[in-house]
């Protein structure tokens, strides 16, 4: 028989320890160095750290929109599921628009993918919004389209794309783009990201305790 630790508080507690162990958090500052605990969990490698990239007023202005009740507006539904609803302050709608029968309409349309396509219905729900994208480069890079071309500000965006074909490129696109665009965001540089990564930071704001 196997013996293994079957206290699940004390394995998140062990395991919070070890990522602060391991992980270089050296430069982020405290709320955001929560946030980036959870996102490094939700990967299981503790050189994550050195790729988070999370602006100034990103944690303060997230966690402000939820507890305001704004939507979080995703491109996947992996990241919708990955939400844990228990968690946010004011039981916020959570929305993917992917399988809306606009879109492929709208993306044959426009010549793009289906989860840009889908950006394109949230409209005036950007307004305020908690945005988590965590599977698509062509969401991010359409959105930064969109929000130059007027479109109204989230609160945040979470940008968490994961791929090899313009993944590392979008995120690097946001960082770049986010102060002439007047937006916060959290990211993490190069190819990796994904779902799990994104719900655990979108988890991550909206309750401030780590565990």
């Amino acid at each position: 028989m196997h013996e293994y630790l079957t206290d699940g508080a004390e394995i998140y507690r062990r395991s919070f320890a070890t990522i602060r162990a391991e992980s270089d958090l050296s430069g982020l500052a405290g709320d955001a160095e929560t946030v980036a605990v959870r996102m490094i969990h939700a990967a299981g490698q503790t050189d994550l750290a050195r790729d988070i990239r999370i602006s100034e007023g990103a944690v303060a202005a997230g966690r402000a929109a939820l507890r305001a009740g704004a939507p979080v507006l995703t491109d996947a539904n992996m990241v919708a599921h990955g939400v844990t609803r228990a968690r946010l302050p004011a039981d916020n709608e959570v929305l993917c628009l992917l399988r809306d029968q606009r879109v492929p309409a709208l993306a044959a349309q426009s010549g793009t993918t289906r989860s840009a396509a889908a950006v394109e219905l949230w409209g005036d729900r950007l307004d305020g919004a908690v945005v988590a994208i965590g599977n698509a480069p062509t969401a991010l890079f359409h959105l930064l389209n969109l929000l130059a071309d007027g479109a109204p500000r989230p609160a945040v965006v979470l940008g968490i794309p994961v791929g090899f074909i313009g993944a590392a490129e979008s995120k690097e696109a946001l960082i770049a783009d986010a102060p002439g665009l007047a937006i916060d965001y959290i990211s993490v540089l190069g190819r990796r990201g994904g779902s799990a990564i994104t719900a655990a930071a979108l988890n991550a704001l909206a309750r401030e305790e780590e565990l």
